[in-house]
Order: structure tokens, then C-alpha cells, then sequence
């Protein structure tokens, strides 16, 4: 698999807060930086990253572009509030090994009356 198919396929896992799909996309020693965020290590640490976020919102990720380079796999995406975001996902054997996004805290957390 092209690491934009895989990369569509966590769209679409993403999409459905398909949590189990979504886990088994990474690698067991993946790391996801969400830029906003402090990096979460491991995919048992990214499943319960995604258990605890989709308690909070149930996120819609369009892609705009999706460009591909060998290995890596870059998404722009919007959602239908109108935040907007960059995901760039390092793949090999078919696993994510790295991924790290870019977006706009402040205002996901003001889109969904969220208080940290």
C-alpha cells in the first residue's frame, strides 16, 4: 500500500472515530506530535490519545491536497467549521511511523466550548 492510500485510510478511520482501524495503522513505537500538544509515544498511547479526544468532538478531516514523497505523506485538511490544519505522516511497511500536525488550538477548542 502507497503511503497515500494508507493515508486515506486514516482519513477515513479518522472520519468514523474508527478507533481500533485508526491504532492498527501505527507502528507499536509511533510517535504522533500534534504541534499544539506534547508528542504521544506508542500506538497504545495514541489509541487512548483518540479515545479521549473523540469524547471530547467528533472531528471531520477533508483533505484539500494530499502530496506524497517516497515515505512520507503530507495532508492539508479543513473541517466543515472552517479550522484548518496540516498532517504529516512518515510511513514504512505499511505503518505510520511518525506523524506531526499542525493546526490552530485555540480555535478547536473555542469551536467545541471546550475549557483546558
Amino acid at each position: 500500500m502507497s503511503p497515500k492510500e494508507l493515508i486515506q485510510n486514516w482519513i477515513s478511520a479518522f472520519n468514523t472515530a474508527d478507533i481500533s482501524t485508526l491504532t492498527d495503522l501505527y507502528h507499536d513505537n509511533a510517535i504522533n506530535h500534534q504541534v499544539a500538544n506534547m508528542p504521544v509515544v506508542g500506538k497504545l498511547a495514541i489509541q487512548q490519545m483518540f479515545i479521549k479526544e473523540f469524547t471530547y468532538s467528533m472531528n471531520v478531516c477533508i483533505p484539500e491536497n494530499i502530496f506524497e514523497d517516497k515515505e512520507w505523506c503530507i495532508v492539508e485538511w479543513k473541517d466543515p467549521n472552517g479550522l484548518r490544519g496540516c498532517g504529516i505522516f512518515h510511513v514504512q511497511e505499511d505503518k505510520i511511523i511518525y506523524q506531526r500536525g499542525y493546526w490552530d488550538k485555540l480555535s478547536f477548542l473555542k469551536m467545541h466550548n471546550i475549557n483546558q
